[in-house]
Parts: structure tokens; sequence; C-alpha cells
């Protein structure tokens, strides 16, 4: 079995607007970067379009009528603030989202794959069940969790979120349920706020990471071995989600913790262990932030060539 890459030309479509960060030449990026020669062993596939029964495990059906009914024919529509902004293909390029990431725990659970990576954007891990946030419209690593729970009868689910921001929304739909575990390695006193090392969900199912702005490859490893990788063993996941943030990189422009490729190289590979041990291997990574072209680039080289086997 290869690993299967999920991607779609409507992913470039979201447009929020030409100075937003979260832009199409994100994915451009990604893409180039996954195009060489040493993946040539990979799958690709077209990420199907999710379903909103599949969004609905997590968002509120009032929230999703929104989304619907904001989605502009042309120009923008702010969902936010301002930082979650929607065009005219947005809403396929979230349903591409949500599509890949449950076509991927089919994947793994059918043993078609070894493992998945949604090449897909936006980003998703901060919004709320009711609300966007971040840049992110539906949370579709959390939707994946659910849908392996009602699909496929997984019952521990875990998600792993190594982008440089919290993944509030995430946790919060994982907070009260001590068979979803969350765990996060983020900067500390940083965009949206949460992620203490005090939010611990009902059960010990959450586990927060915080780090102070600088920190970098020592210290992150150290944290990694010590206090989350024994935590996601305890919890004994039956598939591991990944969210998988390239922001902490240390070209990153947005960010401020130093990590390297070989960082992402190496966490992706100890993670991967753990799903070894309790889920079959079963791994589904996501992509969520990275604002460094080449950080981003590079930084996912190195996850998606840790996934090969590489």
């Amino acid at each position: 079995m290869n690993t299967l890459i999920y991607t779609h030309k409507a992913c470039f479509d979201h447009r929020p607007g030409p100075h937003h960060l979260e832009s199409p030449e994100r994915l451009h990026a990604v893409l180039q970067a996954l195009r060489a020669p040493e993946f040539a062993g990979a799958i690709w596939r077209d990420a199907p379009l999710g379903s909103f029964a599949q969004v609905l495990h997590i968002h509120t059906p009032d929230y999703v009528e929104t989304v619907q009914a904001m989605s502009p024919v042309d120009g923008y529509r702010a969902l936010d603030g301002g930082d979650t902004i929607m065009s005219s293909g947005t809403l396929e390029a979230v349903m591409r989202c949500v599509g890949a990431a449950c076509a991927g725990v089919d994947d793994v659970v059918a043993k078609t794959a070894a493992n998945v990576f949604c090449a897909t954007r936006p980003c998703g891990h901060h919004a709320e069940a009711g609300e966007a946030m971040g840049f992110c419209v539906f949370n579709q690593a959390a939707i994946a969790a659910l849908h392996a729970r009602h699909q496929h009868g997984l019952k521990r689910v875990a998600v792993m979120d190594f982008d440089v921001h919290h993944g509030n929304g995430t946790q919060h739909s994982f907070y009260e349920d001590a068979d979803l575990f969350y765990g996060s390695c983020h900067q500390a006193q940083f965009y949206p706020g949460t992620g203490a090392r005090h939010e611990t969900g009902v059960a010990n199912n959450i586990v927060n990471i915080p780090f102070p702005r600088g920190t970098g490859s020592a210290t992150f490893r150290a944290a990694m071995e010590k206090e989350m990788l024994p935590a996601l063993r305890e919890f004994a996941p039956e598939l591991l989600i990944i969210s998988a943030g390239f922001d902490a990189h240390h070209l990153d422009p947005l960010g401020g913790l130093k990590f390297t490729d070989d960082d992402f190289h190496w966490t992706t590979r100890e993670l991967m262990k753990v799903a070894d041990e309790s889920a079959q291997g079963r791994v589904v990574s996501v992509l969520e932030g990275g604002y460094s072209m080449d950080g981003l680039a590079s930084g996912t080289a190195a996850h998606v060539r840790a996934l090969m086997g590489r």
C-alpha cells in the first residue's frame, strides 16, 4: 500500500482577497513540492465533495445554513470580523476539504492506502461548531473523526495538531467526549488565545503544550517525547488524524516558533509509530496553516516523505 494524496482544482477557487494570507499560492507551493520525482510512488486522487450530513457531525444546522446562504455569486462575504472571507468558489472548496478528509478515513479503514495526506485548502481547525474563525469555515479534521465513528464504528479517535496556532474549534468539539483526544503543540500567547495547559477536557482527553515565542527543535522534541506521545499511547487511538500546519516553520512570517523540516519529519514518524501500535497504522493528515511559501513547501515535503516511510 502507498500513501494517497487528495487534492482538487476547486481548492484554488477559494479566493478571500488579493492580500489575504490564506491564498491559492499556498496550495500551488504544496503541490509543486509534492510533484517532485521522490514522491512518484504516491497515489493521487481528486478530492470528492463532502456531504452536509458529514458536516453536521460537528457543525450546527443554523451555522451550515448561514454558510450556504452567505456564499456569494461574485465578490466577497465575510463570515466573521474579516479573517474568514467567502468568494464564489469557497463553498465548493470547503466541501472538497471535508470530502477529502472523510474519504481518507474510508481509505485507511478499508486498507486501500497506507495513509492519506489531504492537500486541500482552506484550513479548518479554528472553525467552531457554530462559528467561522481564523480563515476556517468547516473543521474537516474534527468532521473526519466523527465520520470514522458514525460510518465505521471506530470509538477512540485522536487528532494531533502541530500548527503554530491552537485549534480551538477541534478542542471545543472534543472537550466533553472522553473517546476523542485532541493534542496540540502551539505558540503561547498567540491567536486564538486558547490552548492553556489547564484545558484538559472531561477525561484528560485534551493535551495542550504551549511554547513561548522562539522555541526550537530541542524543546519541541523533548515535549513530544515526555508528554504528548505518552498521552497518545495511553489513549490508544483506533485512528490518528493529523492537523498538519507548517506555520511553526522557522521561515514563517506569521508564527514565532523555530521548527525545521527535520522536526516535521521526525514528529510524523513518531506519530506513525503510535498509530502502528493501536490503530493498525491508520493515519489521515489534513493540511492546516503555513504562510511562508518556501517553509510550507519544504515542511509539507518532509511530512509526506515521512508518511511514505522515507
